[in-house]
């Protein structure tokens, strides 16, 4: 017999078919999830083989006069009291020292990747910080569609640290091993981005900046998805997360960050005087 083929915690888990796993803190939030499956999985047994006994000895046939004083005893709110206890002792068991570890890890360095993604409806841009790995200013007011080339997420192309800035469409590029911030905003309404193998899902909220860390373990492929309905085309709201190693990520971000300080440079400055382009 094969480890693969024993059934462990983590049976449960596979049975119902979770998401591989791709994030360093994940494997806590897979343990409370093992444990409350296993626990929900008891209950029903429980609740089940009790409906069956009550539908048993209590059918009409075999009680035909009925009881108008019910039950007597306590027995069923003490089970149900004891119910709530250690479902409470479950979440907040894990819940908690799982928030605490997040928030005493919040990661910090030169080595922290640091991506901004925005939401609208209905997909995701990424802004990333270029080779200097420092994101630039945004505004919502700064947002020109009709500009060359467009600033669809309100970039401020006059903040020099913006200025090898550059964004990706629908697309989320990860190295493997190191620590990622991502400041998560909106453009419209509610979203929700929701990494799902990271065991991560952050509110996307218009003139909010929430954020969201964690630490990539396994490369891949997967996709992004809204976790908040925000529309009719709620379901067609997906991005793609591409985790790769650090040394193709450096490349990546080297290359897009070049040619997008090129194009600020070779954008000519408006003239002194000139009246603003009306919109």
């Amino acid at each position: 017999m094969t480890p693969d083929s024993l059934i462990t915690l983590a049976t449960l888990n596979k049975l119902l078919g979770i998401p591989a796993l791709a994030s360093e803190h994940g494997e806590m939030v897979d343990h409370m999830l093992e444990l409350v499956h296993w626990f929900m999985l008891l209950l029903f047994v429980g609740w089940s083989a009790f409906l069956v006994v009550v539908f048993t000895k209590f059918r009409r046939s075999k009680n035909p006069k009925a009881d108008y004083h019910g039950v007597r005893g306590h027995a069923s709110t003490h089970i149900e009291i004891g119910v709530v206890i250690v479902e409470a002792i479950l979440l907040l068991g894990f819940a908690f020292p799982l928030w605490g570890q997040q928030s005493e890890k919040y990661p910090s360095g030169s080595n922290v990747l640091k991506v901004r993604a925005v939401g609208e409806k209905f997909l995701w841009s990424f802004q990333y910080g270029g080779t200097d790995n420092t994101l630039g200013r945004t505004a919502l007011k700064l947002i020109d569609i009709g500009s060359n080339p467009p600033n669809t997420i309100g970039r401020d192309m006059k903040d020099p640290n913006g200025k090898d800035d550059f964004v990706k469409v629908g697309v989320m590029t990860l190295p493997v091993n190191r620590p990622v911030i991502v400041d998560v905003t909106s453009k419209d309404v509610i979203h929700n981005l929701a990494l799902v193998p990271m065991r991560m899902a952050q509110d996307a909220t218009p003139g909010v900046r929430s954020h969201a860390w964690f630490k990539p373990t396994k490369t891949g492929s997967w996709d992004i998805i809204c976790g908040q309905l925000c529309g009719p085309g709620h379901s067609g709201m997906k991005a793609t997360l591409n985790v790769i190693p650090e040394k193709e990520f450096d490349e990546f971000v080297k290359e897009a960050s070049d040619t997008a300080k090129a194009a600020v440079e070779a954008t000519p400055a408006p003239a002194v005087g000139a009246a603003p382009a009306a919109h």
